[in-house]
């Protein structure tokens, strides 16, 4: 009974799995509207699994430590970014979708969480101190995958693709490798910080850390699962009730983003709130690294082996957004403090994001 409470909202994610399931095809019957509503409900049902999954990476993060820590947050999220986005490749038929799901999420990792931590934070403590040997080699590395990745292939033929394609995939995995060599090897301390005093860098209850590693495990492992199973019943619902509704593709991109970000969101608002902002900087930039370096190589050699149409070159419109956010990233992560008006700087390019998405731009 007491893992039944505790983790209420993985069962309430299965049972909306199990009626998803059971009452797919009379939805769907039911109309747009029907579909679309039924969409909305499973689409929370993943959020809600999502954050316990997040939450049990947390635990496995308080238990190992930075980089180590942070590393398996991210990671977590973009396994349930690729789970979702391989599902609903196969079912959506817009050759942007991987495209526009990317651009979202570094779009809302770095300017949303980052730009919103930060200004929180500022306002509430002034500076907040971190490692900035990690914001500078985070910058690099996503400026560069995002370069080879998505503004490149705009200038490869069509004809051409499947090369340049498979050339992609080696590098994202030649990059990734390294890094991660990095991360946890000679150069792990570009991502942690000495803070004063014994603060924790991630803040969850003593009795959850307390609890033995395989049970998070499992729990995690369960829930990408579960996940995944929503997902094939959403994807399907949400194609049905926005069919013939004209709605743009970026919008299933920002609802796929923001699901793998949730649970990062509220990680990063506590860490910065208690003064950790190195916690916040390896959340943000870290998730959009991974994004970015993980997701490209399994979704191209998805496409490669399914011949599905795939677009990864960015628009002028996100080309231009991207430049400006990683330039005002570079600067304003090179001093190793950020404050309120760095933070207020990337939450008003977020802003101009979301204005630009309802635009359809």
């Amino acid at each position: 009974m007491t893992l039944l409470k505790r983790e209420s909202l993985i069962f309430i994610s299965l049972l909306a799995a199990v009626l998803g399931f059971g009452f797919e095809h009379d939805i769907m019957e039911a109309g747009r509207t029907a579909a679309l509503i039924a969409a909305a409900v499973l689409i929370g049902a993943i959020v809600l699994a999502s954050t316990r999954v997040a939450h049990h990476a947390e635990i496995l993060a308080e238990k190992v430590g930075d980089p180590y820590g942070t590393m398996i947050l991210t990671l977590s999220a973009v396994a349930v970014e690729v789970l979702i986005l391989a599902i609903m490749m196969q079912n959506e038929s817009s050759p942007t979708l991987v495209r526009d799901t990317i651009y979202s999420a570094v779009m809302l990792d770095i300017n949303g969480i980052l730009g919103l931590a930060a200004l929180l934070g500022g306002l509430k403590h002034g500076e907040q101190p971190y490692n900035d040997d990690s914001g500078k080699t985070y910058g690099v590395m996503i400026l560069t995958a995002m370069g080879i990745s998505m503004v490149v292939p705009e200038f490869v033929p069509e004809t051409k693709w499947h090369y340049y394609s498979g050339f992609t995939i080696l590098a994202m995995i030649a990059l990734y490798g390294l890094f991660l060599r990095m991360q946890v090897g000679t150069h792990s301390y570009f991502f942690s910080y000495s803070y004063p005093g014994k603060l924790r860098d991630l803040s969850t209850p003593r009795d959850d850390q307390d609890r033995p590693a395989t049970l998070s495990i499992l729990v995690i492992l369960f829930g990408v699962a579960l996940i995944g199973f929503l997902a094939e019943i959403m994807s399907t619902l949400l194609n049905v009730g926005l069919e013939g509704t004209g709605a743009p593709v970026a919008l299933t991109a920002i609802v796929v983003a923001s699901i793998s970000a949730a649970p990062e969101i509220l990680t990063a608002m506590r860490a910065a709130l208690a003064n950790r902002m190195q916690a916040v900087v390896n959340i943000a930039m870290g998730a959009s690294l991974s994004t970015v370096i993980l997701t490209v190589p399994v979704m191209e050699t998805i496409a490669l082996y399914t011949g599905q149409p795939f677009i990864m070159a960015m628009t002028p419109v996100q080309t231009v957004m991207t430049a400006i956010t990683l330039i005002a990233a570079a600067i304003n992560l090179n001093d190793g403090e950020t404050n309120a008006i760095e933070g207020m700087t990337h939450f008003v390019l977020f802003a101009t994001f979301l204005m630009l998405s309802v635009l359809g731009l």
